[in-house]
């Protein structure tokens, strides 16, 4: 089993380059981040380069943050925010190499926010595609999100099936399809040719994936089983230095 290092929660006290190189020390496959654009692309693909670490996705910008923003693709009216944050994470992503951009819905519900949503995610493949670029949707939990437009897996296949397009895929975050839906394993089987992505982290507390409700030694044996062999993110919070949190990943590599 392969692994990548989510870069949004571990080696935070490091800048996106020395967090790659930290990621790549400890033994990690690939990274993935969240919003890189502080940072010059130039620095990115540098330190990808000096480690041979692919970055696997980044996030398109959520919005005024300081105003409540967690996203725009599903906020009718803010169409053009939305396509500006959309095209300048595929240019960022074109610049260091990326192949996955993860698209957020936001805080919204309802039919205008659905058309709004699958309206922008058709602009963000079709801007995609021609750089073979995968677009991403994250279900995530209405306890760590309350009001997310996307909390479900099914939603999220509905929405992937409404829109059409062959580089729209889900980003299947076991924690927050156990803590909304459970029956995790089943759910992957079912839905394994949607996703695009698959990531870790402790239920409930989204701590290492070695403790919690969800037994990941089970869940990944059952991944492997079903032909997936990319990295897997570990998308955790550490709870104290990241290096110290890693025990997990020699135990599940095997």
């Amino acid at each position: 089993m392969k692994f990548s290092a989510n870069l949004g929660f571990l080696w935070t006290d490091l800048t996106l380059p020395d967090a790659i190189r930290a990621a790549g020390a400890a033994g990690f496959d690939a990274v993935e981040c969240h919003w890189p654009y502080d940072v010059p692309p130039a620095d990115v693909r540098a330190a990808l380069e000096e480690t041979g670490l692919e970055m696997l996705g980044l996030n398109a910008r959520r919005g005024n943050v300081a105003a409540g923003d967690n996203g725009l693709t599903a906020i009718p009216g803010r169409e053009d925010e939305a396509r500006a944050a959309i095209d300048e994470a595929l240019a960022y992503a074109r610049a260091i190499g990326t192949l996955s951009v993860h698209v957020m819905s936001g805080f919204s519900g309802g039919p205008r926010a659905q058309a709004s949503y699958c309206e922008n995610l058709a602009h963000a493949c079709d801007a995609a595609a021609a750089e073979g670029i995968t677009i991403l949707i994250e279900p995530i939990n209405h306890y760590d999100a309350p009001g997310y437009f996307l909390s479900t897996s099914a939603q999220a296949a509905a929405i992937i099936r409404e829109v059409g397009r062959p580089n729209l895929k889900m980003m299947f975050d076991c924690y927050h399809v156990q803590i909304m839906e459970g029956d995790v394993c089943r759910r992957l089987e079912a839905l394994l040719p949607l996703v695009g992505h698959i990531q870790i982290a402790a239920v409930p507390d989204r701590g290492p994936p070695d403790r919690g409700e969800l037994d990941y030694g089970h869940v990944l044996d059952r991944i492997g089983q079903l032909g997936w062999t990319r990295p897997i993110g570990a998308e955790y919070r550490p709870q104290g230095p990241t290096g110290d949190s890693l025990g997990w990943m020699a135990r599940y590599r095997g």
